[in-house]
């Protein structure tokens, strides 16, 4: 069973006087534990379909099931449970919280979901040891590279063992080799964890590493490679 399929979904989004189709009938199955890039240039629909495929948006017309939920089914307090526990969210800007360290950015996501502080701490520290930043649990983002921002932000989204891991251009502010040592980490997570990452990008690099290359061109599905 996929753990995202997505069927016939399209997305019109209202300029002034002027509909703007960002997505057109899109059908996409994404396998469990997959390692899979949604790439186009810009304007291609791929964030739009991202963030549909993450609850944080919602199609006006098909159906999206993810982890065997179905979004039409659920309501917006729903959608945010199944966002909090079963999806991470890797994102280009890394949106950490400026006032607090690594290890407390890290923790975040579990202290929304009640996990007591001792088990926290312990399970932050040891995914930040996994990413490289065993040096900088008590850094605050503005201390760090934006490397190393990049790192705490996939440490946040895979320590709650999600189902899927979403990542919207997450080597965009990168260099090249810190974008591939990035690459690297979330590779090694899909393999050892068998997390499902869900990448949108139109960095080569990131299509290269993809096992699964799904190409966006005005919001349509161009090609669909399985390398």
């Amino acid at each position: 069973m996929p753990i995202v399929d997505v069927k016939g979904v399209e997305k019109v989004y209202q300029q002034g006087d002027i509909e703007v189709h960002a997505l057109k009938d899109i059908y996409l199955s994404i396998a469990p534990g997959s390692f899979a890039a949604i790439a186009g240039p810009s304007g291609s629909g791929k964030t739009t379909l991202l963030n549909i495929i993450g609850g944080l948006d919602l199609p006006d017309h098909g159906e999206v099931v993810v982890d065997s939920r179905h979004f039409r089914k659920m309501n917006q307090s729903q959608l945010a449970e199944l966002r909090l526990n079963r999806i991470g969210f890797v994102f280009q800007a890394y949106n950490l919280i400026p006032v607090l360290s690594a290890v407390e950015n890290v923790e975040y996501v579990m202290l929304l979901q009640g996990v007591e502080k001792a088990d926290r701490r312990k399970r932050a520290m040891a995914i930040l040891d996994e990413v490289g930043l065993s040096e900088k649990y008590h850094n605050r983002p503005s201390e760090l590279s934006g490397g190393q921002q990049q790192r705490v932000a996939v440490a946040r989204a895979i320590v709650s063992n999600p189902a899927i891991v979403l990542a919207d251009e997450p080597t965009a502010n990168l260099d090249s080799k810190t974008g591939e040592a990035l690459l690297q980490i979330m590779a090694e997570m899909n393999e050892n964890r068998n997390v499902t990452f869900i990448f949108s990008t139109h960095d080569q690099m990131v299509m290269d590493y993809a096992h699964r290359l799904v190409l966006l061109r005005d919001g349509m599905i161009d090609d669909d490679q399985v390398k």
